[in-house]
């Protein structure tokens, strides 16, 4: 019964795939003209449409998620910044004054900030979700970024976070200094990747800064033996890297489509895809970011970004600017003429 089920489940994929790519091939124009956008519909569409009688797209409500949180590393002065800008930023955002909020102006995203943990708890506001793990993750140059437990609340302070939200469409972009330290020693441990090709200026520290982050991070991987994903993300990561990582999931599971951001989204992406490979059909990657190494490990995914704009800002900017473009991509395949619809066989 197993596999007679598991046949009739292939082929109605089948049939669904087949339809998808009927529809982009039939449109009023030469096959591939439109590149990416080809390729973004045919997975929207994978997501959505369900059947031959349910062939439309939608975006509904999108909403754009930035996780923050604050990271012990941070006091080996690894950033131009110290920690207590991550709490300033945070201010910033939900008073509408940082970059983020002037990019999604007169747009239709909803934007809402997930207190990982950062130092300094802030007063309860309406777009102010508290998923706090503490006040500071781990020195993963000397410990663990996050108990067990930790690791644990992570995981179902996700599951509500994404369930509640009124939206098939979730963008992840995320704040916190000292944040490009463990998103490269996640890609490094989890790719066997060497420390100095990983590990970047992140927000601009000298060449001597470099040097010493390099060190710290090698240090945090020397520590870790395991390649088990979970354990990887508590050993290396942090507070907003570990709930990102279980909202993606959390997401997948809901059905909903996930914009990855920059170099630091793209981190609890590649672990996300580790623990659940199936995810990846759901994920749209917005940029590729200035930060040195993230081209190499979209590469390592085998993922093609929307946009190359050199940004390295974070805050979810790169995937605010995408919108447009998976917008025209639905557009085109909900609305553009087939050669059907005019009468013409080629």
């Amino acid at each position: 019964m197993a596999k007679k089920a598991l046949e009739i489940q292939m082929s109605k994929e089948l049939e669904l795939t087949e339809i998808i790519q009927n529809t982009i091939k039939g449109k009023i124009k030469p096959i591939g003209s439109l590149g990416k956008l080809e390729t973004l519909a045919q997975q929207i569409a994978s997501v959505q449409v369900t059947s031959s009688n349910n062939n439309k797209l939608q975006i509904h409500n999108p909403h754009l998620l930035i996780f923050a949180g604050d990271h012990g590393i941070a006091k080996h002065n690894v950033s131009i910044a110290p920690s207590d800008v991550t709490t300033l930023m945070v201010n910033c955002f939900l008073t509408g004054k940082a970059a983020i909020n002037s990019f999604i102006k007169d747009s239709d995203w909803q934007l809402n900030v997930v207190d990982c943990g950062i130092q300094t708890e802030l007063p309860q506001h309406k777009h102010l979700i508290n998923a706090r793990l503490g006040n500071v993750c781990g020195d993963i140059s000397e410990e663990s970024a996050l108990t067990l437990a930790q690791l644990a609340e992570a995981k179902s302070n996700a599951e509500p976070l994404i369930s509640d939200l009124d939206t098939n469409l979730i963008g992840m972009g995320e704040m916190g200094i000292g944040n490009t330290s463990p998103a490269s020693a996640l890609f490094a441990k989890l790719f066997n990747l060497d420390v100095n090709d990983v590990v970047g200026v992140g927000t601009g520290i000298n060449d001597k800064q470099l040097m010493h982050k390099q060190a710290l991070i090698a240090k945090a991987i020397a520590r870790v033996e395991t390649q088990e994903p979970c354990e990887i993300l508590r050993q290396l990561g942090s507070f907003e890297i570990a709930t990102m990582t279980f909202a993606m999931l959390a997401a997948f599971k809901h059905n909903k489509l996930i914009i990855v951001d920059g170099f630091i989204v793209t981190a609890s992406a590649a672990i996300a895809l580790a623990i659940e490979p199936k995810l990846k059909s759901h994920l749209v990657f917005a940029h590729v970011s200035n930060e040195a190494a993230h081209k190499r490990i979209l590469e390592k995914l085998n993922v093609s970004p929307l946009l190359d704009l050199s940004l390295r800002l974070g805050e979810g900017t790169g995937a605010a600017l995408s919108l447009p473009l998976i917008q025209a991509a639905i557009n085109f395949y909900n609305h553009m003429a087939s050669f059907e619809d005019l009468g013409i066989s080629l």
